[in-house]
């Protein structure tokens, strides 16, 4: 697939009220408003009766990571406030799993509000009955901090008891009880998101059941989701965006599963850039039998491709290799206009940012009819964004 040498972000932005956007989610998670296309024509209806829109013989793929209270807000004897916002772990381990499963000590990569405040020896502390949370700058320029706590918890039940939820940029407010329920999908398992897979957020047991009921197959993949996902694209040229990284983990059974021959769905954009990472890097173990699962950003327009069940099935070869059922993996991939979907066949996606990458990957599934939809969904008074109404593209 060649890289298409120039793709203005202008192209890609639309007039977004700031009214259309979503502060708070609906009181029902499955009454959301969704939008259909497919063929080139729009319908209108709930997400309740989203399996009347799907066909029969397929496959829905969740991205089952689990959001977790990444802000931390410590305060200094001056009353001063340093915000700490997790974004990768560092140390014992940089694998979100075995980082949240760490007792006693961790480092993390992070963004700090207030940063001039906290000068380099300055130990923060915060206290919640007899446990103790402390703070310590170890890289001033990378933002590595060390956190530690007096008692037998892992880091995952410590920031269960000192954490906020990070809700997105764009939702201008503190996070409030409610959030730390509704920006969660009812699946989450995994933890280590530092924002919410949020086409999933709709999903209720009322409509697993009627998935179920019609004969659909429900299946989970994981990408931790980072807060690069908000990162706007601030280039002239697209092309030229530095993508961010995230930690994917398949299983055996997704393999077998993108081996059916059914049509594969996929809730959310993270699901959908999972499989079509899977994809690439079944590219590159034809290629390289040791190839390391990393997706670069550029990828999928330099290496050559081959048949998606070859790519497949040298995935399923790697991992008897290596008797395992679980790969763990990073992608960075970038899908815009130009890129040839391998894998999937339709999106259950909510509306997006104006200009990202997000908006980038819905023009590259549906084309120049992207701008056909939003203006469809500004006209009929659907919300926006991360707890907004949603939309079913088939490509």
């Amino acid at each position: 697939m060649s890289r298409p040498k120039n793709i203005l972000t202008q192209d890609y932005t639309y007039d977004l009220p700031a009214s259309r956007i979503a502060l708070h989610p609906l009181a029902e998670r499955d009454q959301s408003k969704l939008l259909i296309y497919r063929g080139g024509k729009i319908e209108h209806s709930k997400f309740l009766y989203l399996s009347d829109f799907l066909p029969e013989n397929s496959i829905l793929f969740f991205n089952n990571t689990k959001v977790i209270p990444a802000r931390l807000f410590f305060q200094k004897d001056t009353g001063a406030v340093i915000e700490i916002f997790l974004l990768h772990p560092v140390w014992p381990s940089p694998i979100v799993a075995l980082a949240m499963s760490t007792k006693g000590k961790c480092r993390w990569q992070c963004t700090i509000g207030n940063l001039k405040r906290w000068p380099d020896n300055y130990e923060l502390r915060m206290t919640n009955n007899e446990l103790n949370l402390s703070a310590r700058l170890i890289n001033r320029q990378d933002g590595i901090v060390e956190l530690e706590w007096n008692a037998s918890l892992s880091f995952s039940e410590i920031v269960q008891k000192f954490g906020a939820i990070p809700l997105p940029p764009y939702i201008k407010r503190k996070a409030e009880t409610e959030d730390s329920n509704r920006y969660q999908t009812i699946y989450s398992k995994e933890n280590g998101a530092v924002a919410a897979p949020t086409a999933g957020l709709h999903f209720t047991e009322k409509i697993f059941s009627q998935l179920k009921k019609k004969g659909l197959v429900i299946e989970y993949l994981t990408l931790h989701v980072s807060a690069g996902t908000f990162q706007p694209v601030k280039v002239e040229n697209a092309t030229e965006h530095n993508m961010h990284s995230e930690q994917v983990v398949i299983t055996r059974k997704n393999i077998e599963h993108l081996l059916s021959g059914k049509k594969i769905i996929c809730v959310g954009t993270t699901s959908l850039r999972t499989l079509e990472s899977i994809y690439w890097y079944g590219v590159k173990l034809t290629e390289n039998a040791r190839a390391e699962f990393v997706i670069t950003q550029s990828d999928a327009y330099q290496f050559h491709p081959v048949e998606t069940s070859k790519a497949l099935k040298a995935i399923l070869h790697k991992m008897n290799e290596e008797k395992t059922d679980h790969l763990l993996g990073e992608t960075s991939i970038y899908i815009y206009p130009g890129y040839n979907f391998r894998v999937i066949d339709a999106l259950i996606t909510n509306f997006h940012q104006p200009g990202s990458t997000l908006m980038l990957l819905v023009a590259a599934l549906v084309g120049n009819n992207w701008k056909k939809l939003y203006e469809e969904a500004l006209s009929n008074n659907y919300r926006f964004l991360s707890y907004g109404d949603s939309s079913l593209l088939f490509r």
